[in-house]
């Protein structure tokens, strides 16, 4: 009878250790969540592989008038076919939205912007008319 009270005891043992074990793996499961996630930059893709939007966190550089711009974020927001149609970014110098028209398009686009202690609103389609709106 020794053998079976081992092999009942190891059962019941055994039992007690999967209860302890699926309780605590509930338990960490539910508090798995991230409450931040960081990273330099974010690509959301579609089935395809393609980069359907993004943010990044784009560096100062030099430009051609020998100034330096300032550090950039910019969410952008791309069609199937690769166009970035929305286009929002910021910086300690300005910040802007762009709206862009469909593939197939080059002018066609509004953009709202404040730089410095101005702001505007352009309108542009593609058969070249603009109107740019100012306080």
């Amino acid at each position: 009878m020794k053998p079976q009270r081992l092999l009942v005891a190891l059962t019941i043992v055994n039992i007690v250790l999967l209860t302890l074990s699926w309780a605590q793996s509930r338990t960490v499961a539910a508090q798995g969540v991230a409450p931040v996630l960081r990273g330099r930059a974010l690509e959301i893709v579609d089935d395809r592989g393609r980069v359907r939007a993004s943010i990044q966190v784009l560096p100062a550089r030099g430009q051609k008038d020998g100034s330096l711009s300032y550090e950039t974020v910019l969410l952008r927001l791309i069609t199937e076919k690769g166009r970035p149609s929305v286009k929002i970014g910021a910086s300690e110098e300005s910040a802007g939205l762009a709206l862009s028209g469909p593939s197939g398009t080059k002018d066609t686009y509004v953009q709202l912007g404040a730089k410095g202690n101005a702001s505007s609103l352009t309108l542009k389609n593609e058969d070249g008319r603009e109107q740019i709106l100012k306080p």
